[in-house]
């Protein structure tokens, strides 16, 4: 509470200007005038919250791509500038009536307090704010966009949210603002370009000065507002032994090895399991344990994301010019149930993939850039062009109407699953399957018991073609960003897991059975800003 205190009540001297955005409201919403979305973002002090509620573990964010390579020079500058704001908000007309709704996914007590430092933070430039935590299916409630990309009206029913983008390619902080991809900004012609040149090659330096251009263009739009770049931390109690398994990025699915680890008792307790339902793996890839553990990959990945050889597939080969990939698959691969993994069952996936309504960036880029991917999704074909496949040699091709250049990181986070489960299953509504109350995948673990908001328990998969696991893995339900963390680990009922609470790791640390480790990741926390209209 006194770092929050210290947030609300601190007035740092006035920083420098940023020259004021010559532009008007583009709709009936005032938050589709630039000006009101530059003014947001000056009016949160995030130096001072990186210092007091982050304990300096925090960087201040200037655009949505981390610090490194890419970044742009020179970027608009919207750090924290009360009286610009006030100026822009005055210059607007902004109505000093209107409430804004924030809406944000973590659970926890940091995030809590930045929701109150903001709001402070807002009024103190004559902006009203309330804020809540959403539950329950919040990736409908975040992310579904409208059926006119441009002109909306908005499909979800807020005006800010708080949330992160991590990013295993840079393509990914982008992608998804391509006209009709995107829940807060409308569709825009230039914007579109941008996107199409930062994915027109798989040699960074020739992407390098398109990274630098189209993060000019966001910033100087305003679309979005960074807030800050965050580690992830892993935690482990000193139950868990990796015999010499990586760390990496553990919001995805890297070589980590699992099936080799040691856990004294036979038992591995952790988090991110079911609340009402498993949500299938295509949307947060590595965030729920079920996705790590109960489904398999055709290729997999370092602990940096980079592909670094195969899984499910006994080999592959990408073409020289990038346009068609090839997977031949194991033998004897079986799903959880018994039946057989085939190419038939991949080609599934991937045509599914195609339609579903919720879908990572990386993976919707690459199953769009098959070809016939559009008439397939738009019902002008039964089947797509792109997919061939040879079932009595577990071939499976797949040819490209524009190049992808994370073709290959794809498939190290893209889940087969089974067709004779799913087969009869309308992609549309493909989060409602029952399905999704007792999944069956082919990796590691399988699912023998779940009580929903209660706790969901994995066995080893004995036909596991990367070996069978010597313990169990029982996992309670939470979000990203679990508040029953602490209490968990200090009651022995916590063994594995990640955070990107700062508060959470010198808390663990300080427990005798705990231990933290920081992995560097391209995370970035922002604050999304409605500019369609309302209904």
């Amino acid at each position: 509470m006194k770092k929050l205190l210290a947030v609300i009540s601190l007035v740092l001297a006035q920083l420098l200007f940023v020259s004021t955005v010559s532009a008007m409201p583009t709709n009936s919403n005032q938050l589709s005038d630039p000006r009101v979305r530059q003014a947001l973002c000056m009016a949160i002090d995030m130096v001072t919250i990186g210092e007091t509620l982050f304990e300096d573990q925090i960087i201040p964010a200037d655009s949505l791509l981390p610090n490194g390579p890419l970044k742009a020079p020179n970027l608009p500058d919207y750090s924290y500038n009360p009286e610009k704001a006030r100026q822009l908000l005055a210059e607007a007309n902004w109505d000093s009536e209107r409430e804004l709704d924030m809406v944000f996914y973590y659970g926890d007590q940091s995030t809590a307090d930045l929701m109150a430092a903001i709001q402070a933070y807002f009024a103190d430039v004559g902006v009203k704010m309330t804020y809540r935590l959403l539950q329950g299916d919040v990736g409908a409630q975040l992310n579904s966009v409208p059926a006119d990309g441009v002109n909306g009206p908005a499909a979800v029913d807020y005006d800010l949210g708080y949330g992160a983008r991590a990013a295993m390619v840079m393509q990914e902080y982008y992608n998804t603002f391509k006209t009709g991809l995107n829940p807060q900004t409308p569709g825009d012609p230039k914007m579109d370009a941008l996107i199409e040149k930062i994915n027109s090659s798989a040699d960074p330096e020739v992407l390098k000065p398109y990274f630098f251009e189209i993060q000019q263009y966001q910033m100087e739009q305003v679309n979005i507002c960074p807030l800050y770049y965050q580690k992830l931390f892993i935690y482990e109690s000193n139950k868990v032994d990796r015999n010499g398994g990586a760390y990496g990025n553990a919001q995805y699915n890297y070589n980590w090895d699992i099936a080799n680890w040691n856990v004294s008792g036979g038992t591995l307790q952790t988090n991110t399991g079911p609340v009402e339902f498993f949500e299938q793996p295509w949307y947060n890839l590595g965030l729920w344990i079920h996705n790590k553990v109960v489904f398999d990959r055709l290729l997999v990945a370092d602990g940096a994301m980079q592909p670094i050889g195969t899984s499910m597939a006994e080999s592959f080969d990408l073409s020289s010019d990038g346009m068609t990939l090839t997977f031949k698959l194991k033998d004897g691969l079986t799903f959880h149930d018994g039946e057989a993994v085939t190419v038939e069952d991949v080609a599934f996936s991937i045509r599914s993939a195609m339609k579903a309504p919720q879908m990572h960036a990386l993976i919707g880029n690459t199953v769009g850039s098959i070809k016939g991917a559009d008439a397939f999704k738009d019902g002008s074909t039964n089947d797509v062009a792109g997919i061939k496949y040879n079932i009595a040699d577990r071939v499976i091709t797949l040819e490209l109407s524009k190049i992808d250049p994370n073709i290959l990181t794809t498939f190290t986070q893209f889940a087969i699953l089974p067709e004779h489960l799913l087969g009869d299953t309308d992609p549309l509504k493909w989060q409602q399957s029952d399905f999704w109350q007792k999944p069956v995948g082919s990796g590691a673990f399988h699912i023998t018991e779940v009580k929903m908001n209660d706790y969901a328990k994995f066995e080893p998969f004995d036909n596991y073609h990367g070996g069978v696991a010597g313990f169990d893995i029982i996992a309670y339900p939470s979000y990203d960003g679990d508040g029953n963390l602490i209490k968990n680990a200090a009651a022995g009922k916590m063994d594995y897991g990640f955070t990107k609470n700062v508060a959470d790791v010198a808390a663990l640390d300080a427990m005798d059975n705990m231990m933290t480790k920081a992995v560097d990741i391209p995370y970035t926390r922002m604050m999304w800003i409605m500019q369609y209209p309302k209904p």
